[in-house]
């Protein structure tokens, strides 16, 4: 399930408001000519009245399907606020990660928004609307038949205005809540201690990451933290800046990233500026995973080729480009690739993505194994039995875990695994879940087995690596 509020989220690296550029070169205009022809007498002559703001769309969004870029399109007016909104952090809402399925559940429950959980410290937090409650009505419409646009549409609005929720808990309670939108901080880390680790999860970068990482770290220094996992999985870009800012947390000078494009403008080389304030001796954990993308690859590739972070999961998303977005059309815009980027050692990840250091991989599911989970699913017995074991020990967890083994034949820590799942989801999530999370495992082991710096002098940097790739290739006879 996506939280509502990241789902407007761009695999982008740089998010850039720049003015529409006047392109008036001798062999475009034919083309410009012949497009405002045809829009004009599609206009007078089809055969029912046509909206202009249709064909414009429709136009727009035509030129940049033509790119074959998935990273470049057009942006009509919704997609460009929610783009604002996720870049910049902050936007008028109620606080709640929401979800919405696309048809009924197992149970017969209509598909009506569900709260996966609310943002602290704000109005659907301090009203007490818990994970798991399902928000049946929005100002008195019932939201099983809305579109996950237009409940985002009724939920956010200008701070300080009211929407009334009507709130189903359970089977059988339901409860009127009203809420005053306020301004909403997305949050974009979370971080706790694992013994004398460190651990922070940037979950995208905007323009708060670097302060926020900035004070869990601070916060980790009182607490004499001995090493740091930086969790970047699933984390799907956001910022340059936020991402090179990151990166001069660690770095004392140097390369972090640069831009290279055919127009001589966009070529850049971002370099650390302030003194690190991660101690240079510090052991560093970076974990990646194919939701890895843009900004995080940015970080993960500096850390790696400048011989300060072993990378611990599985290979990265693969998204090497830069994006600008321009404003047109009133509220409208486009975001186009005007450059790629290059880590440190000189290497363009894009389409190919960052090997960790270390590769640990959750198990993955045979076609047995899948036709096996949709009956588990269907038959919602693991959501029956957290319901009715709220506050289910490990021990119960097991036992249940290996009932279900017996029955449906699937390997027993999944089954726990998915359990855990379950009860997160009715429960505020915990910050990291060491006793599942195998690739975090991993990270903390390799600190407490001693063996993190002979890992490190035998990391190699993303340049040397693919030139082993290229030496490994067979020679064309």
């Amino acid at each position: 399930m996506l939280p509502w509020i990241v789902s407007g989220l761009v695999l982008g690296v740089v998010f850039i408001v720049v003015s529409i550029p006047r392109a008036q070169a001798q062999d475009q205009r034919p083309y410009t000519a012949i497009i405002q022809n045809v829009f004009e007498f599609i206009q007078r002559n089809y055969v029912d009245e046509v909206d202009p703001q249709t064909l414009f769309e429709g136009t727009m969004g035509g030129m940049f399907e033509s790119l074959g870029d998935p990273h470049s399109s057009f942006l009509p007016q919704r997609e460009m606020e929610d783009l604002n909104d996720t870049t910049s952090g902050r936007f008028g809402g109620v606080g709640l990660y929401i979800s919405k399925p696309l048809q009924a559940k197992p149970d017969g429950t209509p598909p009506f928004v569900e709260v996966a959980s609310p943002i602290e410290d704000t109005p659907g937090w301090r009203a007490g609307i818990n994970p798991g409650d399902l928000i049946i009505e929005i100002d008195g419409e019932a939201t099983d038949a809305l579109s996950m646009d237009t409940v985002l549409i009724r939920l956010r609005g200008a701070p300080g205005t009211d929407v009334k929720l009507l709130i189903r808990r359970g089977v059988n309670l339901e409860f009127p809540v009203t809420l005053t939108r306020a301004v909403i901080e997305v949050p974009v880390i979370k971080h706790a201690m694992i013994g004398d680790t460190g651990y922070i999860r940037i979950i995208s970068f905007t323009p708060m990451t670097v302060t926020r990482t900035r004070e869990a770290l601070e916060e980790f220094k009182t607490k004499n933290y001995k090493n740091l996992v930086v969790d970047l999985r699933n984390n799907p870009g956001g910022l340059l800046d936020a991402a090179v800012g990151i990166c001069e947390l660690f770095l004392d000078g140097g390369v972090v990233v640069s831009t290279k494009s055919r127009i001589p403008g966009e070529n850049h080389v971002y370099n650390a500026r302030h003194r690190s304030m991660v101690p240079q001796d510090m052991p560093v954990i970076v974990l990646i995973n194919k939701g890895s993308a843009s900004a995080s690859e940015i970080v993960a590739g500096a850390l790696k080729d400048r011989g300060r972070a072993y990378l611990v999961g599985e290979k990265s998303f693969g998204k090497g480009s830069v994006q600008k977005v321009f404003p047109v059309g009133g509220n409208a815009g486009f975001r186009l690739t005007t450059a790629r980027y290059y880590t440190p050692s000189d290497v363009n990840i894009d389409k190919i993505g960052i090997p960790p250091d270390r590769e640990v991989l959750f198990p993955e599911f045979s076609t047995a194994d899948a036709e096996k989970l949709n009956v588990l699913i269907t038959a919602n017995a693991i959501p029956v039995f957290v319901e009715g074991h709220p506050q289910a020990d490990a021990a119960q967890v097991d036992g249940f875990a290996r009932e279900l083994n017996a029955q449906y034949g699937l390997d027993v820590s999944l089954l726990r695994r998915l359990i855990r799942n379950e009860q997160n989801r009715t429960v505020i999530a915990p910050v990291y879940d060491l006793e599942y999370d195998v690739q975090l495992q991993e990270a903390v082991n390799i600190f407490r087995s001693g063996t993190f710096t002979q890992l490190m002098k035998n990391s190699k940097t993303l340049k040397t690596l693919q030139d082993e790739a290229d030496d490994a290739l067979p020679l064309a006879s």
